[in-house]
């Protein structure tokens, strides 16, 4: 089989030695006879798994002992509903709008609250991080670290003092070195940079869980999940399987700083050539630009569908912008390796010389 790079937003690009361990462990997991897809989820065995992926976790942002992991169903969808459902309680609470899943954020909690629109950055088609004005009555305040479609990244947080900060890092997270003692809850979807599609992870301070609305479902409760070890039903056994192994691969791989930097030679490359080759541009300001996902359009339309074409049949795979703002995007996740990303500039390059 040819070798391709997978560009895709996600479901995205999973580490290749994760991939074959899990391949090599798929029949038979750890000699008990059994698949990881079938063995219970109330076994020795994957209360294990259940534990070490929690564990890693913990280590490799050094979350703080007064917050709970959580390994949750849903999606980062969920979530935006979630969070105000256990937490607004019919208050107010900040939402800063970078795009289109901070919109969708924003939708779900009008029922629960009022959110209050801390910074948008709708006037310019979302193409950059914009100046937040916080509430000093705000329940909370909720950002999305990362946006996929509009390419733009929060390069820092802001201070939110005593009110609790909502992060969804969906698209971000483990890409880099963050202070988890300055969030109140983070949320994040597996799919991008954690392992496959059906676990979400969660990770959030005790005191704001005790503090839940009550009388919730028991399936949108946090109180559910941090008081069964995320195993009050049965959960994605298999997705959560794979994240312990992203992290056991992170942490091969020397941590956080170590895949910070890697993210960072990668981003340089990739934005380099698009701002030196004349025939790209890219659709982010420079001082927002995302390092997980790099939009950029060609001089026309025509030629960004040849683009795409022809960079299919060459092996790298995923590079359509999303349907709702078209263009190009070049998602570059942790698993991307160097090579994937220099052979995407080369590619581009022979293009622009090809099509002059």
């Amino acid at each position: 089989m040819s070798k391709k790079y997978n560009f895709y937003a996600g479901p995205a690009i999973l580490p290749h030695e994760v991939i074959k361990k899990a391949q090599e462990e798929l029949l038979d997991f750890n000699g008990c006879g059994l698949s990881i897809m079938e063995i219970s989820h109330r076994s020795k065995e994957f209360e294990k798994v259940n534990d070490e992926a929690e564990a890693k976790i913990r280590s490799l942002l050094k979350v703080p002992e007064n917050y709970s992991v959580m390994f949750i169903q849903g999606g980062a969808s969920l979530q935006f509903s979630m969070v105000p459902m256990n937490l607004l309680k019919g208050g107010k609470a900040d939402y800063v709008n970078t795009g289109a899943w901070a919109k969708k954020a924003i939708d779900e909690a009008k029922l629960y609250g009022t959110p209050t629109i801390a910074g948008s950055s709708k006037d310019k088609n979302f193409n950059y991080v914009p100046p937040i004005t916080l509430s000093p009555d705000a329940t909370y305040v909720h950002v999305t670290s990362n946006e996929t479609i509009g390419g733009i990244q929060m390069q820092s947080f802001p201070d939110t003092g005593n009110i609790p900060m909502i992060a969804d890092m969906s698209s971000d997270i483990f890409s880099r070195r963050i202070d988890v003692s300055k969030f109140g809850l983070i949320y994040a979807g597996a799919q991008k940079n954690m392992g496959p599609a059906g676990v979400t992870l969660v990770i959030m301070r005790n005191d704001l869980i005790d503090g839940t609305a009550d009388g919730l479902p028991t399936m949108l409760n946090y109180k559910t999940y941090r008081e069964h070890k995320s195993l009050y039903n049965t959960p994605p056994c298999i997705a959560i399987y794979i994240v312990k192994l992203v992290m056991e691969w992170l942490e091969s791989n020397g941590g956080l700083e170590a895949m910070e930097a890697k993210n960072n030679e990668k981003a340089k490359i990739l934005y380099d050539a698009i701002d030196n080759l004349p025939m790209y541009s890219g659709t982010a300001e420079v001082k927002d630009r995302s390092k997980m996902n790099v939009t950029f359009r060609l001089t026309s339309e025509e030629l960004e569908k040849k683009f795409i074409k022809e960079a299919e049949a060459n092996g790298l795979v995923g590079l359509p912008g999303h349907r709702s703002v078209g263009g190009c995007r070049a998602s570059i996740y942790n698993a991307m390796p160097l090579e994937g990303v220099k052979t995407l500039v080369q590619f581009m390059e022979k293009f622009q010389k090809e099509n002059k």
